[in-house]
């Protein structure tokens, strides 16, 4: 029996450890939610459901992060609401509107049409109160009146939407890397305003990709700013110290649509790097550049270069990650609030749901 006992123990240990099963992720997970969080038992079973759709290993400190940015964009709401949102959205129209020059009279008769509800499209908009409920109105309005379609272009305002507040678009471009699970969606602009596919979204953008960053902070940062605005604002910190240049750590690193003929600050503080980059053409920083939005811009010659420079100037190992300097800008937020502060907000509240789990011990990664 000895014998058979060691044999299992060595088998455990070539296999590495057990997967938690998904009763016991749910478990966990609702040990990890704040307290009173409604509905608990359903938020932990689509949690551990998107983990394990995504093949994210449910770890407290993903799953913590995950809640984290759910308690910080909505309370654990599914759909927040939003004060002043029909405000916003008219203002929103009345400046296509002015834009594209259409009178006012016919931008008010328009909205005075009855939409598919029974409502006019005023009164729905006037009487939104979440971002699921606009969403659909201008859905309706863009697809029923002519108008509507002149006004808008296929253009719907509401960007962000669910639980984690995800990006509409991003989303819809993660959908098409890579098949959504749920057959019996209408649309993934509606299913990020459901719990599940906000979950799936919110999550995939936080945790679905590879990233050097030493601690989940920089991940909540990306999750504001962008995947990789952490690293590439260290970067573009590297390269301000080296071309003696100010530049925005923003975490962009090159201007969107543009070219090698109109390039941004952060590409041309680069270019003044010359011969010291080991003689690399404006068309081969570009091209590297062009990577920032992926792992793959760390092993580029220009990154390892750029640092390898950097560090020797600074005479010691400078931080490859950064918390982007963004003010974060939407008609939504009526204070002055920055990146730092909302990846900082996470992070407390990731310390505090990892402190659930396993004590005031051990409150940071």
């Amino acid at each position: 029996m000895a014998v058979v006992a060691v044999l299992v123990a060595g088998c455990a240990t070539d296999s590495g450890p057990r997967q938690p099963t998904a009763e016991e992720t749910r478990a966990r997970v609702q040990r990890l939610l704040p307290p009173k969080t409604p509905d608990a038992a359903g938020w932990a079973a689509d949690i551990q459901t998107t983990f394990s759709l995504l093949g994210l290993p449910p770890t407290v400190e993903n799953l913590c992060s995950a809640i984290a940015v759910i308690a910080q964009e909505s309370s654990f709401r599914n759909d927040p609401t939003v004060p002043g949102l029909g405000r916003i959205a008219r203002k929103e129209i009345d400046s296509r509107a002015e834009r594209y020059r259409i009178p006012a009279f016919a931008v008010q008769a328009a909205l005075n049409l009855t939409s598919p509800d029974g409502r006019s499209y005023a009164a729905r908009i006037e009487s939104a109160r979440t971002e699921r409920e606009l969403s659909e109105t201008f859905e309706d309005l863009i697809g029923s009146v002519p108008l509507g379609r002149q006004l808008l272009g296929g253009f719907n305002p509401v960007r962000t939407g669910g639980p984690m507040q995800v990006s509409i678009d991003w989303s819809q471009d993660y959908a098409r890397q890579r098949s959504y699970p749920y057959a019996d969606a209408r649309s993934i602009r509606a299913e990020v305003f459901s719990r599940r596919g906000g979950l799936y979204f919110g999550i995939a953008h936080l945790l679905d990709y590879p990233a050097s960053y030493d601690r989940s902070i920089y991940r909540y940062a990306d999750f504001n700013a962008g995947q990789y605005a952490s690293r590439n604002a260290a970067f573009q910190s590297a390269v301000a110290l080296l071309s003696g240049t100010k530049l925005a750590l923003d975490g962009d690193l090159i201007i969107a649509g543009g070219s090698t003929d109109a390039p941004g600050e952060t590409e041309r503080a680069v270019r003044q790097l010359g011969d010291r980059l080991g003689g690399l053409a404006p068309v081969a920083i570009r091209r590297a550049l062009e990577t920032g939005d992926s792992f793959a811009f760390e092993r580029s010659a220009l990154y390892q270069q750029v640092f390898a420079l950097a560090d020797r100037r600074a005479g010691k190992p400078l931080p490859r990650a950064i918390l982007p300097q963004i003010r974060l800008q939407s008609p939504k937020i009526t204070r002055q609030l920055t990146t730092a502060w909302f990846a900082e907000r996470v992070d407390t509240r990731r310390s505090q749901c990892v402190a659930r789990e396993t004590g005031p011990a051990a409150k940071r990664p």
